[in-house]
């Protein structure tokens, strides 16, 4: 079975299983806008992006980045978004 990390936290969540909050973007803008919900919702102004692949070692290739603040999310997310992650 091939799900994406964020489809295996809502199986987990419908279970009652606690899971780490996260919030699906398509487009930076999106990201910002999570970003900043999240913020309002758990106080924390660092956030993770990750790139959702079918693949292992997606951190190695690039494909998840730790942002600071809000800028840093829109920056973040507009290099991953649509990019052609190779992993090792």
């Amino acid at each position: 079975m091939n799900l994406h990390e964020y489809q295996g936290k809502e199986i987990l969540n419908s279970f009652g299983v606690e899971i780490q909050r996260g919030i699906v973007a398509h487009t930076p803008s999106e990201a910002v806008a999570a970003a900043k919900k999240l913020t309002e919702e758990t106080g924390t102004g660092w956030h993770v992006i990750k790139a959702q692949v079918h693949a292992g070692g997606r951190g190695k290739g690039g494909g998840v980045k730790l942002a600071k603040n809000i800028d840093e999310v829109e920056q973040i997310a507009s290099q991953i978004i649509g990019m052609n992650l190779i992993t090792p």
